[in-house]
C-alpha cells in the first residue's frame, strides 16, 4: 500500500515516518513517499532553507520525494486573505483553514492522480497547528476525491520528535511558516 505524506519540514516528519514505517497493511509496510508543497513559508530564504533541510532529512531516511517547488506566494496570498468586510478577517484561525485547505488538496490530487492508496500529514504532528479543522479538511477531501485518509494524531510524539531533529542536527524553525506566525512569535497577543 502507498501512501503519500505531506511534508511541512524535516522537523515535523522526524516522529511521524519513524511511526508510519512501523505500520503494517494487509501485512505489508507501507511505501511512503513525501510531498512538498509548502507555499506558506516566508520569506523566500526561510522558505528555501526548510526545502533544502527537508532534502537531507529525505536522503539520510531514503525517502523518496515529490517536490512541488512552487514558490506560490500569490496563491497563498489570494487564498488566506478573506473579506476585509467580514468578522474574523484576520483570525488565525480562519487563515489556518485557508492555507491548510490549499496545500492539502494540492497533495490529494497528486495521490489521486499517481495512484496512491492513502494521504496523510505531518501537520498532524505539531501541537501548534489546528490538529482539529487539519483532520476535518482531510476527511472532506477524502469523500471527495474518493482516498483513504490515514489518520494518526502524532502529537503523542513531540518530545521524541525534537530529540530525533536535534540527533540529526536538522535546521528547526521557531514559527510555522508564514508572515503571520512570524509576526504571532513576537506579538503573542496579536491576532
Amino acid at each position: 500500500m502507498r501512501l503519500l505524506l505531506h511534508v511541512c519540514c524535516a522537523g515535523c516528519a522526524c516522529y511521524p515516518l519513524k511511526r508510519l514505517r512501523e505500520v503494517k497493511e494487509e501485512g505489508k509496510n507501507l511505501e511512503i513517499t513525501g510531498f512538498w508543497y509548502n507555499p506558506n513559508i516566508h520569506p523566500y530564504s526561510e522558505y528555501q532553507n526548510r526545502m533544502m533541510t527537508m532534502g537531507y532529512f529525505s536522503q539520510k531516511e531514503k525517502l523518496p520525494m515529490v517536490w512541488k517547488d512552487e514558490y506560490a506566494l500569490e496563491e497563498w496570498l489570494e487564498a488566506t486573505r478573506g473579506k476585509p468586510n467580514l468578522p474574523g478577517y484576520w483570525s488565525k484561525q480562519r487563515r489556518c483553514e485557508k492555507c491548510y485547505d490549499l496545500r492539502l488538496k494540492k497533495l490529494v490530487k497528486e495521490a489521486k492522480e499517481k495512484g496512491y492508496d492513502y494521504f496523510s500529514t505531518t501537520l498532524l504532528y505539531s501541537k501548534f497547528q489546528e490538529h482539529e479543522i487539519i483532520k476535518e479538511i482531510c476527511e472532506k477531501l477524502k469523500n471527495e476525491y474518493n482516498i483513504n485518509f490515514y489518520y494518526k494524531d502524532f502529537r503523542q510524539g513531540w518530545k521524541e520528535g525534537i530529540e530525533i531533529s536535534k540527533k540529526m542536527d536538522l535546521y528547526r524553525q521557531h514559527y510555522c511558516g508564514c508572515i503571520f506566525s512570524e509576526k504571532e512569535k513576537y506579538f503573542p497577543a496579536a491576532d
